[in-house]
């Protein structure tokens, strides 16, 4: 019966609605499932005139979304708590985690959805919905990181800062002003793993490559690349795809 009423609505109301942070939940939660019902399954989210995503289906296993602007995937991992949950669809459930006598009682796990990408994150861990609801926030913008891309151009590539704040200090292009190196304990470092990511992609996968673009030996790269585990596994995962071996 709502699916019925759901595509009469579909017939007489536009296609695409705007979602901001004040709009209630239970109406912010059909208007996502309107417009995935009136664009077939589809839909697009464009932060600015030069960036969009196409709407990625199933789950975190599915390839890299590119984008069509060359900061659109910064901006996503920049966005702020609030307007990134506004692109969001949250959903809480009961989970089988910690809490001895008390588990299970409450829908503490919360689940989030970047319907744009269909990048999902979710935590489960603690008891207090509003810690896992960070957890899974801060995890949704990793996800974000290591699979939007962004297209650079190669001939005229420039580091960007936050990329540059990631490298170790014997690059020859890292600055004093870059202060120190930021590692993956680092919630920035997000930013800085998702700049580096793009490098790769654009380089088709060559450590050596990208290396020179960042004035580093091949060796530092790579340690780099593997000092954090989902780092390292994005890069293997598209250098497999390549025929490339990966980074051990």
């Amino acid at each position: 019966m709502a699916l019925n009423l759901m595509k009469s609505c579909a017939k007489l109301c536009p296609k695409t609605t705007t979602l901001t942070p004040a709009t209630p939940v239970h109406l912010r939660r059909f208007q996502i499932h309107f417009n995935i019902l009136n664009s077939n399954n589809t839909t697009s989210f464009s932060p600015n005139r030069t960036s969009s995503f196409r709407c990625a289906t199933g789950d975190n296993n599915t390839p890299p979304v590119s984008s069509s602007g060359n900061d659109g995937g910064r901006e996503l991992v920049a966005m702020s708590d609030e307007k990134l949950l506004s692109q969001c669809e949250m959903d809480t459930y009961k989970s089988s985690g910690p809490g001895g006598q008390h588990r299970n009682k409450r829908e503490s796990a919360v689940r989030i959805k970047h319907i744009p990408t269909g990048i999902v994150a979710q935590a489960s861990e603690d008891r207090s919905q509003h810690k896992n609801r960070a957890s899974a926030l801060a995890r949704l913008r990793s996800l974000l990181a290591l699979k939007v891309r962004s297209t650079i151009d190669l001939e005229t590539y420039t580091p960007p800062p936050e990329l540059l704040q990631i490298l170790p200090a014997k690059s020859t292009i890292r600055g004093s002003e870059n202060g120190p190196q930021i590692g993956p304990n680092n919630p920035k470092f997000a930013l800085g793993m998702q700049a580096l990511l793009d490098l790769i992609f654009a380089v088709e996968g060559s450590v050596s490559d990208a290396a020179k673009k960042l004035g580093l030996s091949t060796g530092a790269l790579s340690r780099l690349i593997l000092s954090d585990d989902s780092l390292r596994q994005a890069v293997n995962e598209f250098r497999a795809s390549k025929g490339m071996k990966p980074l051990k």
